[in-house]
């Protein structure tokens, strides 16, 4: 992502900057606001309804996205024309939460339990997802955009591949590649630490813990007890310290780089004393840490989003806002929100409320080209999946044969080798023999 660059003299790189992008569900003038991390000065704001809990969304650097409390539809602004709504995504119901993936091409919502999937080039909606039984409450992709996770308030998390989801057998239903189902009461929150597939997932609950995962192999690495329900979660980039936000308004720091090792404890306020933030007078809605780690950010129903140094525990900072805090996030600022003549490199498209477009009531667009390459070959030839997994039988049956039929075959070698040992012994002894008896039989 290109970041708009500050201070510094000419042809030397200066940090880039930070911004805090907050929405409330009151939203009286505007329906998001932008400030610069450390000097709290405004610099944008975004006009036109109220984003809800897990909606908000930065798209390709370029647009902003805001699913609409309680409302059906997702509203796109371009970064800098924000008093111009410039659409609105049609949903076939409520929208619960939103994401969007890193490398910009794809966009998921949360339709109450279902799951939807656009293709960012065409409008197209590719998948709709129906795996969780209640609605979905967040969203999230890992940095390299291979996989997701979903939390529900059904008490489940689940793991997608979105390769497989994208190449899911049409009359099949896509299955996710790992279901965690630890937790007892609705899930609140989660985050996605770094590292694509071998990325760690913390998620929260109401049943009071906070779990984190592994994507690569879906195994539950750690799970904390509190005394209060766990409303949000997050972790700094370097995954040192877990930051849980408790439903009376304390913040929790969790110490991931000193943990003795069980899979379960228990966090106790009283012989943790410094590890907990003060000051929120509501339940703790949302959480982000700067890039460095050395600030967080939280917002409350109290109606503040609160600024906290992560070493010395202290309030930086108070905004005040209009309503109960639905989202707020940390960004490193692109240069489109920055620079007041950018314009997004293409449009937005038409996103089709149904799949597959026209087909099924969307609006037909004309003067437009669809191609869809190889349908001649639909159902005779093997998905990529298939053929990865064909591949998988095929390298596992060759390690076997390479460690159980390589054993025979071992010990024949090692017997020609002795055999081999032997005889040049046995030459040896006659060289040593015949040189032996030459050098010492008598002269003539």
């Amino acid at each position: 992502m290109m970041t708009h660059v500050r201070g510094g003299r000419e042809g030397k790189m200066a940090a880039p900057m930070e911004v805090a992008v907050c929405t409330d569900s009151a939203a009286p003038m505007w329906s998001c606001i932008v400030w610069e991390l450390h000097s709290g000065a405004n610099l944008l704001t975004y006009r036109g309804g109220q984003a809800g809990p897990h909606g908000l969304a930065l798209l390709n650097g370029e647009y902003l996205l805001a699913a609409q409390l309680g409302k059906n539809y997702i509203s796109a602004w371009e970064l800098q024309r924000k008093d111009q709504l410039q659409q609105k995504i049609m949903c076939p119901g409520p929208v619960t939460c939103l994401t969007t993936s890193p490398n910009g091409l794809y966009v998921l919502a949360g339709v109450a339990e279902s799951i939807h999937l656009w293709e960012v080039s065409t409008g197209n909606l590719l998948v709709i997802l129906s795996r969780h039984y209640q609605d979905v409450s967040c969203l999230q992709f890992t940095g390299d955009s291979s996989h997701f996770i979903s939390g529900g308030k059904d008490c489940l998390v689940l793991a997608w591949s979105l390769c497989s989801v994208l190449q899911a057998d049409p009359s099949r239903i896509p299955a996710p590649r790992h279901v965690w189902s630890h937790h007892t009461l609705p899930i609140t929150d989660l985050h996605c630490g770094f590292g694509g597939p071998l990325a760690r997932v913390a998620t929260s609950s109401l049943d009071q813990t906070v779990k984190l995962w592994e994507v690569s192999s879906g195994e539950l690495l750690l799970s904390v007890l509190f005394d209060v329900s766990i409303m949000a979660v997050t972790m700094d980039l370097a995954e040192h310290h877990m930051f849980c936000g408790g439903s009376e308004g304390s913040i929790f720091q969790v110490d991931l780089f000193t943990w003795p090792g069980q899979r379960e404890r228990n966090f106790q306020p009283e012989q943790d004393a410094g590890k907990v933030f003060k000051g929120h007078r509501n339940q703790v809605t949302c959480l982000s840490v700067s890039t460095d780690g050395s600030v967080l950010l939280s917002g409350s129903h109290d109606e503040t989003v609160r600024l906290w140094d992560v070493q010395s525990k202290q309030c930086i900072r108070t905004v005040a806002l209009k309503g109960p805090v639905t989202n707020a996030t940390i960004l490193l600022a692109p240069v489109s929100m920055l620079s007041s003549d950018f314009r997004p490199s293409l449009p937005l498209p038409h996103f089709n409320k149904h799949l597959l477009g026209a087909e099924h009531g969307d609006e037909p667009r004309h003067g437009g080209l669809t191609l869809r390459l190889g349908l001649h070959q639909q159902g005779s030839e093997p998905s990529y999946l298939d053929r990865t997994e064909q591949l998988q039988a095929v390298l596992c049956s060759t390690m076997e044969k390479s460690v159980l039929g390589g054993q025979d075959q071992l010990r024949v070698r090692v017997t020609e080798l002795e055999d081999e040992v032997r005889n040049l012994r046995k030459i040896n002894r006659d060289l040593f023999d015949f040189s032996t008896r030459f050098i010492t039989r008598p002269a003539k």
